[in-house]
């Protein structure tokens, strides 16, 4: 059995959404940020890079990095209805958008968390949550292109890994009160939300 190092205000729960979607047992293990336990010389030996989640395989290979722990249960679990196999005609969309959520979207989120770590100072760790909130704004904007001109899914009527990340990143961001309008002008974006919140496995 898969064993999940996962808690609150980390994207752990992006891998548990997978699981669900492909009913795939798993044993919890939470890891407490608030107490700055990721960084505790225990979870440090399962994860060296101090982030969650981690996802401890049955054979006991530790897997870390949540796009890579995802596009392999779903590779592994055959669930190609989230991530379509390598001769599927989807596969390079998919690919595509996976890897700019990733690319783009994830670092930019960070820096907006995060500032502190690229900074120094109250007034240094201000403006690069600005320019962060800019760049993942900007991000969404280009994800609402493509999912105007394929949607309502990136895969068209098929939902699959980028639309459950979209969906969870846009629901983190616009969690902050000054942002909760944040995608008014995103409507593509927003229907994409609805359809991930629509999914029972997800519900």
């Amino acid at each position: 059995m898969y064993t999940l190092y996962t808690g609150k205000y980390t994207r752990g729960l992006m891998v548990e959404m997978v699981m669900a979607e492909g009913a795939i047992e798993y044993r919890r293990k939470d890891v407490d940020i608030t107490r700055g336990e990721e960084r505790s010389e225990a979870f440090l030996a399962i994860n060296p890079a101090g982030w969650v989640p981690a996802l401890q395989c049955p054979d006991g290979e530790v897997l870390f990095e949540t796009p890579a722990i995802n596009l392999f249960l779903c590779e592994r679990h055959r669930i190609t209805s989230l991530a379509p196999g390598t001769d599927d005609p989807d596969r390079g969309v998919f690919l595509s958008s996976l890897f700019y959520l990733t690319d783009e979207i994830e670092p930019a989120l960070k820096r907006y968390w995060y500032p502190h770590y690229f900074g120094d100072g109250d007034d240094n760790a201000a403006v690069i949550e600005g320019r962060a909130i800019e760049s993942v704004l900007h991000g969404f904007g280009v994800i609402d292109q493509r999912l105007a001109a394929r949607g309502p899914c990136h895969l068209g009527e098929r939902f699959s890994l980028p639309d459950l990340m979209t969906a969870y990143w846009a629901l983190s961001f616009a969690t902050n009160a000054r942002l909760a309008d944040a995608f008014d002008a995103l409507p593509c974006v927003a229907r994409c939300i609805d359809i991930a919140r629509a999914r029972p496995k997800l519900a």
